[in-house]
This record gives C-alpha cells, structure tokens and sequence, in this order.
C-alpha cells in the first residue's frame, strides 16, 4: 500500500516542497474545471477518475474510421462558464458559435414544400429581436403566435429567487397564460425538451423560466447556439488534459475511489486501489448516487436527499448514408418522434457520404428498446422529413444509450440539490446535479466546478485566480470574468 502525503510531506516521486493539496474525484467538466481552479490558485492537485478519459458523459469513442460522440452536445452563448471552459483550455475555435440564432423546423405532418419554419433572431433590443420571428412563424396560428408573446411577457416577470418556482410544473403555468397543446409542442417543448430533457408539464417552471429568461429574454444574442465542430474527446478529454498538466494537476484515469474519509488531524484520506492519498480539501465531482456512497456519516444533514434526485435518459441514432441528404447543420422536427438532427459528417472525419446524428431527449419510452426495433420506427421518420433519403443506402446505423444522462428537473427538485459545502470542513461538492440555478447542462457543470473550487480556496487560504470564471452563485446570473467573452447540453 503506498501512501501519499500532502501538507505534511511530498508527493510521491516529487522533490519539490509539498504545498496545499487537493483530491478531486472525477474527470467530468465540473471535477476538469475544479482541478483547473485549484491549480490556478497555487494548490497542488489530484484529479481521479474511474474511466479511461476525462470528460464524464461528453465524450468521443472510435467505430471504425468514425469518431463518434456519444450524444450530440450544445450550448449557447449566454452560457459564459463553458465558454469561459473552451478557452481555458484552448478550444474556442472548435466549438464556434452561429453568428445569429437560426434554426430550421421542419414540420412532417404540413404538405411537402409547406414544412419549413424557421426561429432566427434580429439585431433589435429583447424581446424585438424575435418578434419578426415569431410573427411569421408557419407552425402556429395567427391567435397562438399572440398568446405565446403574452406569455413571454409573463415569464420575463417572473422572479427566479422565489422558491415557490420550483413547485410548480411549467406545463401548468404555460395552460395557465393562454398556450394551446400545439404552441407547447411547436415552441416551448422544442426548446425546453432539448434543455431540460422533460417536456413541459414534468417540469419545475424555476429551471424552465430560468432557460428561457437567460436564453431568449436576457440578450438578443443570448440563444446563438454553438457546438463541437470538431469530437466532444478532443475538447473535454485531449485539450483538458493538456490544460490540466501544464496547470500542474496530476490526472490519473482508470482509477476508481473507494473511500473519502477523515483523517483525525483535519485533513482527508481519499482510498484507491493499492494508495491512499492524504488532502487538505476533496471535492467530490461524481454523479448524486455515487456521492452518496461515498460521503462520510454527517457530511450533510440529509444525504438521503441524494437519492431522491431522479435521473432522466437521452438517446442518439446515427446514421451513415451513402450520399449527402442534408444541407444544413441541424434542424429540429415536429409531427415526428424525431427531435433534432445534427449534421457529423465532417467532425467525424467520414470522406464519402454523410452522417446524422438523431438527439432524442426524454426518451424513457426508447431507450431499451433493440436496435432493430429503433431502425424501424426511426428511418422512416428521416425518409419522411428529409426527401434526399428516399434514394439513399444506409450504410450504418447504431445507437448510443445513456440511461441517466441527466438529473430529472421535476418540480421540487431544487429543494434536493445541494450547494458546494458539506458539513464536513473540506469536502465538497461539484456536478451539474448540485445547486446551480441551471438544469443538466455543460454549463452548470462548469458553473458547479467553479463554485465547489471557490469554498475550498476560502478554506485553503489561497487567492482566488483573476482569471477565474465569477459568478454570483444565483441562478441564471453569471458575471463574465475579464477572460469571458459572451457566450445547453
């Protein structure tokens, strides 16, 4: 068994003097981001991580020639902690924003030629910047387009402090203010579905008026989406790694931790197979369950909490055809079980044909079934949407599962999600999970590691970085810090 000091002694192997020392466990964005911060502020720093490569559930494998992410990830610009991620570790220009919010919805039940809607954003101050848009919106009527400008209104006014938010279902406040089954469908649930990955009515209306104030109503630029032009592995695992070990962190993946614990003098003992390394400060960047199992007795008043914190899944199709099908880079469906499809052909480095990956949300009804079963119901749908497929091969078609892809946002969850401090004095808590303001997003992991890193320098002793992403901690209000430029799932 080896042993690993820290204030006490050195680094195994290292000759320089010990200095404050850190654990973070688990290589995802937030436990990557808490690592980096850490280590900006002159703490030296662990980072364990149980898989084979950073980056939690945004992450690349090889089929093949193809280099695959496992689900199709996004974010927008107002989400200022990821982008403030993307260029700490260099990677800004790989996952480039649009210049302006535009997306194409494609309506499979309207007659061919009639399908195409778009949601595009003017250069006019909020809410004008849509109003364009929305006027001339061919999925819903003339009276609902109406309506959801009323209830926009309404949804601006709303206060995301209150906690009453997070007691209702968004579903009911949307029937409330005047939405038909179709507006929610056609509009709300487009958006909220791909966010928060419920549909409205198994929503907290606090994490649903948080995405659309911060996304639609806070900036006209706000809802510019971007997204990885290149594999999720080269940004959330090569790069972080890069930034990571000239931040001076040491990473170890494949390297699974059994137990957090006390050590009797005010530090930590974090047990893997075969070491134990002594901390002044653990943060633990794991999933809720895996938290639960491995926090000490009183760590938090309630851990049972944890538990109650349910999980949602999401489900991607890819497909590989023989020829080009698609011109755009996205679109979104209505009038299909198909949601949002994604042009990979490039970042996947296939030379002939085009790939689409198939991001399907909120697929509790999907996410078992065979994949010839999914094959099935699901090329049809593309045949039907996408008239360049009717004389396409497919030359592949696979599935991608993640079963708890993400915490459910159901109403009441807020009150479960806990901040970045335990009880226990040098433990805490990081994840999209915990208490960020923002549903499972890439932003609020990052947001999580910038807040789980802010309680432990307090503790440490260490200044914060200037660089450091600042934040107030509340949701949906993110300062910028001066490395920021303006900028889910």
């Amino acid at each position: 068994m080896t042993r690993v000091t820290s204030s006490e002694g050195r680094l195994a192997g290292d000759d320089a003097p010990a200095r404050r020392h850190a654990v973070v466990v688990g290589g995802g964005l937030a436990g990557v981001t808490a690592a980096l911060a850490l280590a900006d502020a002159g703490v030296r720093v662990t980072l364990l991580e149980g898989r084979p490569r950073l980056g939690g559930l945004a992450f690349s494998f090889q089929r093949g020639d193809l280099t695959v992410d496992n689900g199709q990830h996004v974010y927008l610009r107002c989400c200022t902690a990821y982008r403030w991620f993307l260029d700490r570790i260099e990677g800004a220009a790989l996952a480039p924003l649009q210049n302006r919010l535009d997306v194409p919805v494609i309506d499979a039940d309207r007659p061919e030629g009639r399908r195409l809607g778009r949601l595009r954003r003017d250069p006019l101050p909020v809410p004008l910047h849509l109003g364009r848009s929305l006027a001339t919106y061919p999925h819903l009527s003339l009276a609902e387009r109406a309506n959801v400008g009323r209830a926009a209104l309404a949804l601006k006014r709303l206060d995301l402090a209150d906690p009453a938010l997070d007691d209702q279902d968004f579903g009911s406040w949307l029937a409330a203010h005047g939405q038909s089954p179709r507006a929610v469908e056609a509009l709300w649930d487009l958006v909220g579905v791909a966010t928060l990955n419920a549909v409205a009515g198994d929503a907290s209306l606090a994490l649903a008026a948080m995405v659309f104030k911060t996304g639609l109503l806070s900036d006209p630029g706000a809802a510019d989406i971007g997204w990885a032009h290149v594999p999720l592995g080269e940004l959330h695992d090569r790069l972080a790694r890069k930034a990571l070990e000239s931040a001076g962190v040491r990473a170890e993946v494949r390297t699974r931790v059994t137990s957090v614990s006390t050590d009797g003098n005010g530090g930590w003992s974090v047990q893997v197979p075969g070491e134990t390394l002594d901390a002044d400060a653990v943060v633990l960047a794991v999933p809720q369950r895996e938290a639960y199992d491995l926090l000490p007795a009183g760590a938090l008043d309630d851990p049972e909490r944890l538990l109650g914190i349910g999980t949602a899944p999401i489900l991607d199709l890819h497909v590989v055809y023989d020829r080009t099908v698609l011109t755009s880079p996205f679109f979104a469906a209505l009038g299909s079980p198909v949601q949002w499809v994604f042009d990979r052909t490039r970042a996947s480095g296939l030379r002939e044909g085009q790939y689409l990956a198939v991001s399907q949300s909120v697929a509790q009804n999907d996410i078992d079934e065979p994949v010839a079963v999914l094959r099935e119901r699901y090329l049809p749908e593309l045949e039907r949407l996408l008239p360049g497929t009717r004389g396409a091969t497919v030359r592949d078609f696979f599935v991608t599962r993640e079963r708890t892809a993400t915490f459910a946002p159901a109403p009441g969850v807020g009150r479960l999600r806990p901040g970045a401090r335990t009880k226990a004095p040098g433990l805490y808590l990081a994840g999209a999970w915990t208490a960020t303001g923002w549903p499972a997003t890439m932003e609020g992991a990052v947001r999580s590691g910038v807040g789980a890193a802010d309680a432990a320098l307090s503790v440490l002793g260490r200044p914060r970085p200037r660089h450091l992403f600042a934040w107030d901690g509340a949701a949906g209000r993110g300062a910028p810090g001066p490395a920021v430029r303006e900028g889910l799932r």
